[in-house]
């Protein structure tokens, strides 16, 4: 047996063979040790096993073609060596920023990335030899002779063999991938998942591709484009109301993502017991401005597109997410730095989940946050986490080591997750009596959005506690739909509606999510009818804070503003209004929820509201897709350097900062008399330790999205 296997092994094939053996196991020994890949079934487990052999054996194979014998052996290593260089660059790269490098980030296009922060010596291990060992020793086994030289070349024809079987052992890989993540390609939200499904070389080609096509579409860009987006956007402003403007002047903005929240939940009784009884109390305070014909206008980058409108007041992408397609490159006129520059805020974001997810942690260094407090600051072992990342109770719980070292005034995000489908819930956090429908999504989401309520309750007693709450404007949003069209006639009853007569209107009405302006210790808050978007909050906070948003290019009108513009468009191009809904084509009454017959006049005005909207996404598409905002500055805007960024180690800097600022901090920690305010937060959640998570980072596995990336799919994060 070990005759026959060395005397394989002295063959060119043979030679190939070990060198595809080897690169496959520390490529195994990376995924394993190295990056949190997240798979969770079957399948899953599989293809990340297999993922490496069809893509080395396609690599090395282009070795086979190279007939010198001595040229055959050192172009297979050197082709070894260099995926090694890929693969090794990764481990390093990932240990920094929990993230795979990409193309842009090696050629230098941006320094997004920051490169690697620190000497890279200190993030190597003592097994890293692993990675290099094989090379070095095939390398010697050669050179002295332990490996003998095949004089033989490889025929034309079986090269080609090899190759071409490497190649449709891709597709197979590819066509499994896909039945498991549909759309894996066109809706890429992680780049973890390419790397699980496809392979580290695959996501390298992918991302070196779309890295091109953005290049070559950014180069072909013109400053005379910037212009015609700019006269839409300028024609298009609304000037503030006089009232509203500087209602909440210098307070500080917490910023409440309800994952997957939809506006039906609002007073919704199940059993004779509200869902969101505090939410609802919030919803119909005299403090708070509450918009009931809020609509959620995301694409396929769903939360990612939530927040890029929340930030930047443009839209996302047709196909894919902004976020990662363009986040690490993208020039932005976002919020946290509009806020820094204009009023010194700082800004952080909280979120149980990793970095990487949505290209978070690029995005939000361009957009010029400056703490991003992930998975990592938080203990997600156990219990304490759901599918997508750190439960809410704990999330806000946890938060609140770093909340309040932040300086004030302070611009900040949390976002949460349990509210997620499939709206799954262990039994000690949730006692609410849900409905028995045949759908286990539908029973589940009135529990998680229950839960929901709870947390940002308790968090809420934590505001008033602390003496943050009267100094803050709380800003609190469903970033889009919780349960899909195929689920609604399900739901119909549910609402007190048939499911027989549901229509293609019903499941646009339910695209209505909440918004609610919350600014303790006015009086005037109401329930407003105005109908908006997602696109119209940044210049409506904006202005509520006293600053002007005509200077920037933003799509959205502030809310509040008379001039307001209720068209709401959705990112496939159909729209609402406050007469008519519009879909496909078809127009449909507000007043009656039946089809309209066009007349002329009605017809003329759908054509008027459909060209706005359709020009509306495209100057928006081209905006962002070409980066155009780079050949705009503001008055008194910097762009952002996101190099100053990184997301390492934020409570140190936290600390430092204050330290060094001494009596002039401003932050609640130092305004309490340099002691924490932890001890004055109060939670149910059962896996609650109280006990603080110590300087380790910890990283949490990122589950995979199994939702159908269409309209008619749950949603995902």
């Amino acid at each position: 047996m070990l005759t026959k296997l060395r005397q394989h092994l002295d063959t060119r094939i043979g030679f190939f063979w070990l060198l595809v053996l080897l690169f496959w196991a520390k490529t195994l020994f990376a995924y394993l040790v190295e990056f949190s890949l997240g798979v969770s079934d079957i399948l899953q487990v599989f293809l990340m096993l297999v993922n490496p052999i069809a893509t080395t054996a396609f690599l090395f194979s282009l070795a086979f073609y190279i007939r010198k014998t001595g040229y055959y052996y050192y172009i297979l290593l050197l082709i070894d060596a260099l995926n090694t260089v890929i693969l090794y660059a990764n481990v390093i790269y990932y240990r920094e920023f929990t993230d795979f490098m990409t193309v842009s980030t090696v050629t230098g296009y941006s320094k997004v990335n920051q490169g690697l922060t620190g000497s890279s010596l200190a993030l190597t291990n003592w097994y890293d030899f692993i990675y290099w060992a094989d090379i070095l020793i095939v390398l010697a086994l050669y050179i002295f002779h332990r490996i003998k030289h095949d004089e033989r070349p490889i025929a034309k024809r079986t090269a080609f063999a090899y190759t071409s079987v490497a190649i449709a052992g891709f597709g197979l890989n590819l066509t499994l991938a896909e039945s498991n993540r549909p759309q894996l390609l066109t809706r890429t939200f992680d780049r973890n998942y390419i790397v699980k499904y496809l392979g580290l070389d695959a996501f390298t080609v992918y991302d070196g591709i779309k890295d091109e096509q953005t290049n070559h579409q950014r180069a072909s860009a013109k400053k005379s484009e910037l212009d015609t987006v700019k006269e839409f956007t300028e024609s298009h402003y609304a000037a503030p109301n006089a009232k509203m403007y500087g209602l909440a002047k210098g307070k500080n903005v917490i910023v409440i993502h309800l994952e997957s929240f939809q506006q039906f939940l609002i007073d919704k009784k199940i059993n004779g017991k509200e869902v969101t009884p505090f939410l609802n109390k919030l919803y119909h305070s005299q403090s708070t401005y509450a918009f009931k014909n809020f609509f959620h206008q995301v694409g396929q980058g769903k939360t990612s597109d939530a927040e890029n409108m929340l930030e930047t007041s443009t839209y996302g992408l047709s196909t894919g997410s902004l976020f990662s397609q363009l986040g690490s490159d993208n020039t932005f006129q976002a919020a946290p730095a509009i806020l820094n520059q204009r009023a010194n805020y700082s800004s952080a974001v909280f979120h149980g989940n990793v970095a990487s997810f949505w290209n978070r942690n690029n995005t939000y260094k361009n957009m010029g946050y400056q703490y991003f407090f992930d998975a990592s600051y938080y203990d997600t072992t156990g219990d304490k986490s759901t599918g997508y990342g750190l439960k809410d109770k704990l999330l806000f719980k946890n938060s609140v080591q770093y909340l309040e070292r932040l300086q004030q005034p302070f611009y900040v995000k949390y976002i949460t997750v349990t509210n997620h489908f499939p709206f799954t819930m262990d039994k000690e956090d949730t006692d609410f009596k849900t409905t028995d429908t045949s759908d286990s999504a539908i029973n589940g989401y009135f529990q998680t959005a229950h839960y929901l309520d709870q947390s940002v309750h308790e968090f809420y007693n934590y505001l008033k506690k602390s003496g943050l709450l009267n100094k803050s404007m709380i800003i609190l949003y469903g970033d889009h739909y919780g349960l899909s069209n195929s689920e609604n006639e399900t739901l119909a009853p549910i609402l007190g509606k048939s499911a027989s007569d549901w229509t293609s209107y019903d499941n646009a009405q339910l695209q209505r999510v909440p918004f609610m302006v919350n600014i303790p210790g006015i009086k005037s808050g109401k329930i407003e009818s105005t109908y908006g978007g997602e696109i119209d909050v940044l210049p409506t906070i904006l202005h509520l804070l006293g600053l002007s948003s005509k200077r920037y290019i933003q799509f959205g009108t502030d809310l509040f503003s008379k001039d307001h513009d209720q068209t709401v468009a959705f990112r496939n191009r159909d729209f609402v209004t406050p007469k008519y809904t519009v879909l496909n084509g078809k127009v449909y009454s507000n007043q009656t929820s039946e089809q309209v017959e066009l007349t002329d006049k009605i017809q003329k005005q759908i054509d008027t509201d459909q060209k706005k909207v359709n020009k509306e996404l495209s100057l928006s598409d081209s905006l962002n897709s070409k980066n155009l905002l780079r050949f705009y500055t503001p008055k008194g805007f910097k762009k952002v350097d996101a190099s100053k960024y990184n997301y390492a180690d934020g409570l140190e800097k936290e600390i430092k900062l204050q330290n060094s600022l001494k009596g002039d901090s401003t932050s609640l920690y130092s305004k309490n008399g340099n002691k924490s305010t932890e001890s004055l937060y109060k939670t149910d959640a059962p896996e609650d330790s109280h006990k603080k998570t110590d300087s380790t980072r910890i990283k949490i596995t990122n589950p995979d999205d199994n939702d159908s990336a269409t309209t008619s799919s749950s949603s995902s994060k």
